[in-house]
């Protein structure tokens, strides 16, 4: 049996307590199933917290026509199974929203028990283009940005802003993230003007890309960028090994190199760019991005852990205006509210649904950029033009 926790907003902290029967009827009630322990818990706990921090500034306010929000929490301890188990039980306890894992593959199952319950569900802060109609079902959404996008907009700003023509492209194949950040970037890097003259692939928990390295030393046309398609530990070690090296070119990568708390493995990084929601340096050039980093480090006694804890906010702002317009949490009104939703102003940019599309196919990202081992804002970038269908889901 899940184990469940009813959390009230007014109190300084997370209790739990056992739920002993059901809540009011005028209470707006989100589910969490997330991961509270286990391997995925650093990606959920962010965004949750995030959430949470929205969800009482609206109580504060006075809630939603005078409706205040509470929230459940199930564990779903980083397993699948127990991830449906834990969507389900939330759902049973009256859930009007359910908020599910970070992932895609481990918060789908409570997203489908979310879907059978005919309960509206978000993903915490999933980015491949599956966290939703095509994946899940027509109640699914993500309030994050598809993966695609970052490879993209690191294509389209290196070319138009950093002068870079001659791209090399570096899968670690052992995630759809990765090819999806790198499919974006193969879609749009040739697009805007530039040529790929390279490419080769390697795995997360490989010890060693010397042979990889080797390649790119030796490529008789010598590449501007290195697209790196990967995330933590394997990408810090394959930064660490090409800078050993002597490679000093660029390197970009997608969101999932955000942060500092690899950087030790990398002494003094430089020439590093990766796209994030907002920087959570306290340096972000939109002072409400910096707001939220303070508010956050004092309501949770810790700074913000990545960019990834802006989803968990932005997903309530959109879930908080359907309710208003929709004037009930009737899933299929609210649901019919949200895909109306186009270029709605959140804290962290503009977010659009359609009957087509719950994920982003296009949104502002901030470049970060590395120099001396120390993360700076270098702007805002926008892409052009959306990523098209068939690039969101690899077709």
């Amino acid at each position: 049996m899940v184990t469940l926790k009813r959390v009230w907003p007014s109190m300084a902290a997370i209790v739990a307590c056992a739920i002993g029967g059901h809540v009011r009827a005028a209470d707006i009630v989100v589910g969490f199933a997330t991961a509270q322990s286990g391997i995925v818990q650093p990606y959920d706990q962010g965004g949750q917290r995030a959430a949470i921090m929205e969800m009482e500034m609206i109580n504060a306010a006075g809630g939603i026509d005078g409706r205040k929000f509470r929230w459940l929490i199930a564990d779903t301890k980083s397993d699948r199974v127990q991830g449906a188990k834990a969507g389900l039980e939330v759902a049973r306890q009256g859930a009007d929203l359910v908020i599910v894992s970070c992932d895609y593959d481990n918060g789908a199952p409570a997203a489908l028990s979310a879907q059978n319950s005919g309960k509206p569900s978000f993903f915490v802060c999933a980015e491949d283009a599956k966290a939703g109609i095509q994946g899940v079902g027509p109640y699914s959404f993500t309030a994050s940005i598809a993966a695609p996008v970052q490879g993209a907009t690191m294509a389209e700003w290196g070319i138009k802003k950093m002068g870079w023509r001659n791209g090399y492209v570096l899968l670690d194949n052992t995630a759809e993230y990765n090819k999806s950040v790198c499919a974006g970037f193969d879609w749009a890097f040739p697009k805007f003007g530039g040529k790929i003259v390279g490419r080769d692939t390697f795995r997360n928990d490989d010890a060693s890309i010397a042979s990889q390295i080797t390649r790119l030393r030796n490529m008789s046309t010598p590449p501007d960028v290195i697209m790196l398609c990967t995330y933590t530990p394997g990408g810090a070690s394959a930064i660490r090994q090409i800078r050993a090296a002597g490679i000093d070119i660029p390197i970009v990568n997608g969101m999932a190199m955000d942060g500092t708390y690899w950087t030790d493995a990398v002494p003094n990084l430089s020439n590093f760019y990766v796209p994030v929601q907002g920087s959570i340096y306290g340096n972000d050039p939109d002072p409400k991005v910096n707001e939220f980093a303070q508010d956050y480090s004092k309501r949770w006694e810790q700074p913000p852990p990545s960019s990834y804890v802006f989803p968990g906010w932005v997903l309530i702002e959109c879930y908080a205006e359907a309710v208003k317009r929709a004037g009930t949490t009737d899933a299929s009104k609210v649901v019919a509210e949200l895909e109306k939703l186009r270029d709605f102003p959140t804290r962290f940019g503009p977010r659009t649904f359609t009957p087509k599309l719950h994920i982003q196919d296009s949104a502002r990202y901030e470049i970060i950029g590395f120099s001396a081992g120390k993360p700076t804002p270098l702007e805002y970038w926008k892409i052009s033009e959306p990523v098209p269908m068939d690039v969101l889901f690899r077709q």
